[in-house]
């Protein structure tokens, strides 16, 4: 295929060189017969134009804020770091500037104060990581206004002023779950869904895994699965899981709603004489200990890392090519056991 320069295409439409330059990079005023013609050709030609040519000779830079739970407070949140980190890395000679900003994923006014932080820096996009519903809408309604691009990983909001979201469909990884669980758990058995650490009515992802999870196991045929959820803290999930388990009953099986499933592998262990299936999310190191020994049966992967990279290299890819920022990009829901957990933590 012949590599088209301006000067060809400025002869071929019959205008000046300078028009041209500004129709490809929309700069600068050109009349509306120029514009016709110079974007009629570019399309016959199928020009392509060297975006990193373009790029290098951009001198505007870009600030991006990404805003997530602290790694230090949540092991969960390290893989994202490094997936940042990357994007630092390779972005930086373009004229992008990436910042983190870290809150406490338990307390919403840290949530609140980090975002105002963010904002009074006045960045060109921010990415969010929404664990907080109600409050995550009210600061993202603040970019807006602010003329900020708003994207999200790992929890998704139904929400216009939202750019992108990155991350998996939470109902189908529920339901993928509940597959799972059907797969192991005999029929008209007990099942517990437990929510770890996290205020349930203002978390998203909990409740759309959850929903997936009950959609799933309750439309089966031939089966009548006894579903009960909890939403517990830290520092009662011993004493309430201990309670449920001593007493007289059919649990069979234990989802965990977030990454935290290990908490609940320990204590299962207590009842070695009670045959209990987990299922759960995420690869730390705790979890790959007990699904090492099958104390834990599947984790899904939810991949943070890949999730804070791609999502930031749509938003540098916007800002460098003018590259379409997609509505939605959703991740495969990789399903880890005993057997194949080595080819996931080797990155």
């Amino acid at each position: 295929m012949k590599k088209y320069t301006i000067k060809d295409i400025a002869k071929l439409a019959g205008v000046s060189k300078g028009t041209v330059d500004r129709v490809i990079h929309k700069r600068g005023k050109v009349s509306q017969t120029a514009l016709d013609k110079v974007t009629k050709l570019l399309e016959e030609i199928d020009y392509q134009p060297n975006l990193i040519a373009r790029s290098l000779k951009n001198s505007k830079s870009y600030h991006i804020c990404v805003i997530q739970p602290d790694p230090e407070i949540d092991p969960y949140w390290q893989p994202c770091t490094k997936g940042v980190n990357d994007a630092i890395n390779e972005y930086k000679s373009f004229g992008i500037t990436i910042d983190s900003y870290y809150f406490n994923h338990a307390e919403t006014h840290s949530f609140l104060k980090v975002n105002e932080e963010v904002l009074k820096q006045s960045p060109d996009a921010v990415l969010i990581t929404p664990v907080f519903h109600k409050e995550s809408i009210e600061v993202i309604k603040k970019y807006n206004a602010n003329n900020v691009i708003v994207s999200t990983i790992n929890d998704p909001l139904e929400l216009n002023g939202i750019t992108s979201y990155v991350g998996q469909d939470l109902i189908q990884s529920g339901r993928i779950a509940a597959r799972l669980m059907e797969m192991i758990v005999p029929k008209n058995k007990e099942i517990l869904i437990i929510h770890l650490d996290e205020v349930f009515n203002n978390s998203i992802h909990m409740q759309l895994k959850e929903k997936g999870f009950k959609n799933y196991l309750k439309n089966l045929s031939n089966s009548n699965y006894n579903l009960k959820t909890y939403s517990l803290q830290q520092s009662d999930l011993d004493e309430k899981l201990h309670s449920l388990l001593n007493n007289p009953n059919n649990v069979s099986g234990i989802f965990v709603t977030t990454s935290k499933v290990y908490s609940v592998a320990k204590i299962v262990q207590d009842f070695p004489d009670l045959d209990i299936k987990i299922i759960g999310y995420d690869l730390l190191d705790e979890n790959i200990k007990y699904i090492k020994n099958n104390a834990i049966d599947f984790l899904i992967n939810q991949n943070p890392k890949h999730q804070s990279y791609l999502c930031i290299t749509q938003l540098a890819e916007y800002f460098l090519f003018d590259k379409k920022i997609p509505k939605q990009k959703l991740l495969p829901i990789d399903i880890v056991n005993s057997e194949n957990f080595d080819g996931y933590t080797n990155d």
